[in-house]
This record gives C-alpha cells, structure tokens and sequence, in this order.
C-alpha cells in the first residue's frame, strides 16, 4: 500500500495536545485590528480546541497523528 499524505496547510494550522485533543489558533487577528473590539481581541489570544464537529474532517487530512 502507498502512504498517505497529510495535508501541508492542515499539519501548519493544527496540533495535538497530550491527551489527543486538536488544538488551533484564533481567526481574524492579523490585520484590520483597529475596527476590531478589545474583547474580540483579548478573547483570541492563545489558543483554543477544535469543535468536536470538526474534529472528525481534520482527523481526515492528518493520517499520521
């Protein structure tokens, strides 16, 4: 069987916590921040778990996890 490949944007967006959740960054912070609220920028700091909803269809594009 030939291997898998593991999508090259999806294994830069994405990590694994220890116990095998997804971990990802926030959207929107980039650019246009002064039209952006403080909150909506303190609140995305950091990071945050992907929805369990989702979690199945990056799963797909990450093989080797």
């Amino acid at each position: 069987m030939p291997k898998m490949k593991t999508r090259s944007s999806v294994k830069k967006r994405f990590s694994v916590t220890g116990t095998g959740k997804l971990k990802r960054n926030f959207a929107k912070k980039r650019h246009c921040l002064f039209c952006k609220t403080q909150k909506m920028k303190r609140n995305a700091r950091g990071t945050t778990l992907v929805d369990t909803n989702d979690v199945q269809i990056v799963k797909q594009f990450l093989p080797y996890l």
